[in-house]
């Protein structure tokens, strides 16, 4: 019984340093506000949390690892090898901002941020995350 548990503590730690080691390389943007399942008023606040990545105006071109927010608003991705389309369900935050005030319909939405290049083509794989809100 000594032997197993100790292999499986052994197991563990082991799993425990890749993914410590992974996450150095790990990139992400998630949502930070609201939170998914929120209610609530338009307009609203959307919040985006950068990981492994940064924020930086679009002006600034094309630099790996860096990029600028995009909101899309009840549609899926877009396609990842041309730049991010520029319309109502489709809001760029090319300033290199963080948050931005949208304004919806009442009823439910599915909001997702889609991290882009300066060029607005978006990375790929994707960094994205997605919420759904009702709003009042």
């Amino acid at each position: 019984m000594k032997k197993l548990n100790l292999t499986l503590i052994f197991s563990l730690l082991l799993s425990l340093l890749a993914s410590i080691s992974y996450a150095g390389d790990y990139k992400a943007v998630t949502i930070s506000e609201p939170e998914d399942g929120a209610t609530v008023s338009s307009p609203l606040k959307v919040c985006m949390k950068p990981w492994n990545v940064e924020f930086e105006p679009a002006k600034k071109g094309v630099n790996e690892g860096k990029g600028h927010n995009h909101i899309l608003v009840d549609v899926g991705l877009p396609n990842l090898v041309q730049p991010i389309p520029k319309d109502a369900n489709h809001i760029h935050m090319g300033d290199g901002s963080s948050c931005k005030t949208i304004k919806l319909s009442s009823g439910k939405h599915i909001i997702r941020t889609l991290f882009g290049k300066g060029n607005h083509i978006p990375y790929n794989p994707p960094l994205t995350d997605s919420i759904e809100v009702k709003v009042k």
